[in-house]
């Protein structure tokens, strides 16, 4: 994944206001992601700006971060938008580590998508993950 890191960036300039991924958001999450066929990775740090509990990134955030993650595994090439989703946060997220979401896609049907995210600490640890039915809208 380095090696890919330094190649296709799938964030869109056409979405330069999303929460998740847009580069003109002044509070968003300016995510990255890097996709390699059906995956998508992306590496990041999560400010204080965006705590729950003192210390731990806030679960909305979390479910936000798993989403993108999922939505780059088939975006740009379907468009689509999350009809169902599942989240298990495994343990709490910590603020200010570096942190890796990779999403891959699982099934692919002409109206529906199968997806799947997970967080992990920089060790391999998950932290996080989800699943998620997507519904085709292009």
């Amino acid at each position: 994944w380095e090696k890919k890191l330094a190649g296709i960036d799938a964030n869109q300039s056409e979405f330069p206001m999303c929460f998740a991924c847009g580069k003109d958001n002044p509070v968003g999450l300016k995510l990255k992601f890097v996709k390699d066929g059906d995956e998508a990775r992306g590496e990041f740090t999560i400010s204080e700006l965006y705590q729950g509990w003192r210390g731990f990134v806030h679960g909305g955030i979390i479910s936000t971060i798993l989403d993108e993650a999922m939505a780059y595994t088939y975006f740009p090439q379907i468009k689509g938008v999350t009809a169902k989703t599942e989240i298990r946060i495994r343990q709490p997220v910590p603020m200010g580590v570096p942190l890796v979401a990779t999403g891959r896609l699982v099934k692919k049907t002409r109206k529906l998508l199968t997806a799947a995210a997970t967080i992990t600490l920089k060790d391999g640890t998950v932290v996080a993950e989800s699943t998620a039915q997507v519904y085709v809208v292009n």
